[in-house]
């Protein structure tokens, strides 16, 4: 028997559509018996994260409820529970779930069960070592996951070599201290860039902190090859 305790719990999810959520009970469970957390660098102190319900992934989550998913291919990176991809699948996006901590396709298995939901792709990976299996996306989505300083690096070579030419991109941080780093990065691969901050009252029980980042390119018109848009696809103009 697995050495760690698990609940399950409805989250609230926006429009009350809830979702039943098996996690584990806190931070303080750990289960490597055949060490391969530890051989993909995952520690016994980070080896319960991705099994804990983090407001970040909810304000994501929540975010999805409503945005236009309509023919996108969706990759959610560093997902966890993954929340957002549940609610994009049950939305009936074609949605791929990826991380590479061992156990959470186990999780995420049980997650749609107990949510009455069809099988969903997952791949194991992470961000450093790139895919040629993986494919393109229309839409790139992570939440958390600007908190090592080496990693907007490693994630604008991850985007680039996945994303489609008219390719979105939404992450939640929580004040990361490595977002703006990023942001520059994505501005030199020609993305245009808008930060919301969140209304802590208004998220994730106003536990949460930070922003939606949104990042967007268009695929340039046959007339206007070098045209870009001056506002994210989908997004009113941000409030002078």
């Amino acid at each position: 028997m697995p050495d760690f305790h698990i609940k399950i719990e409805d989250i609230p999810i926006a429009g009350g559509a809830d979702l039943r959520i098996r996690s584990l009970l806190d931070r303080m469970q750990f289960f490597d018996p055949q060490d391969e957390a530890l051989n993909l660098g995952i520690s016994s102190a980070a080896w319960p994260l991705f099994g804990l319900v983090w407001p970040s992934a909810l304000v994501l989550a929540n975010a999805l409820q409503s945005e236009d998913l309509q023919g996108a291919r969706i990759l959610e990176i560093g997902c966890g529970l993954a929340l957002p991809s549940l609610v994009a699948h049950r939305r009936r996006a074609d949605v791929t779930a990826s991380d590479r901590h061992p156990m959470t396709q186990s999780f995420l298995l049980e997650n749609l069960r107990l949510n009455a939901l069809p099988p969903m792709d997952y791949r194991t990976g992470n961000w450093a070592a790139l895919s040629p299996t993986l494919g393109r996306f229309d839409l790139i989505v992570g939440s958390d996951i600007l908190y090592e300083r080496d990693q907007p690096g490693q994630l604008l070579d991850f985007i680039d070599a996945h994303g489609s030419p008219g390719l979105r991109v939404m992450i939640v941080d929580p004040d990361r201290g490595n977002r703006a780093a990023f942001s520059r990065g994505m501005s030199r691969q020609g993305f245009g860039h808008r930060a919301v901050r969140l209304d802590p009252q208004e998220q994730a029980g106003g536990k949460f902190r930070g922003q939606m980042l949104r990042y967007w390119r268009e695929v340039p018109t046959a007339g206007n090859p070098a045209q870009t848009s001056a506002a994210a696809p989908g997004t009113p103009p941000a409030p002078g």
